[in-house]
């Protein structure tokens, strides 16, 4: 018959926080190992893509003391917090709405320039 296990802590629900994996020990003994909760992916806010080159970790070790900044984040504007395509997205949308600036701009100039003639 299998060797019966408790856990090895108080906590005695079967939750998310308290998930174990069955491991043998090099003296025979079954024994419960607990397993840490999973991470959930850097994810950008208006495409929900996932970021790529954010580490899937949970938040303690995504931490100032646990983690270098250049390994959380990606060097680019917006790293690690937009994905690349929408940082360029963004950037192709504010330099349109300055050009249509200056057309609107150059525009008026030649309306005044034929309006005196």
């Amino acid at each position: 018959m299998a060797q019966r296990l408790t856990y090895r802590r108080r906590h005695s629900y079967a939750t998310r926080s308290n998930l174990t994996r069955k491991v043998k020990t090099p003296g025979g003994k079954l024994v419960y190992h607990y397993v840490q909760k999973k991470g959930s992916a850097a994810t950008d806010p208006t495409t929900k893509q996932v970021l790529n080159g954010v580490p899937v970790l949970r938040p303690s070790q995504l931490s100032r003391s646990q983690t270098n900044k250049k390994d959380r984040t990606v060097h680019r504007p917006y790293g690690g917090v937009l994905s690349g395509a929408n940082v360029r997205n963004r950037i192709i949308r504010a330099f349109l709405i300055e050009e249509q600036k200056i057309v609107k701009k150059v525009l008026k100039m030649q309306q005044k320039k034929d309006g005196k003639k």
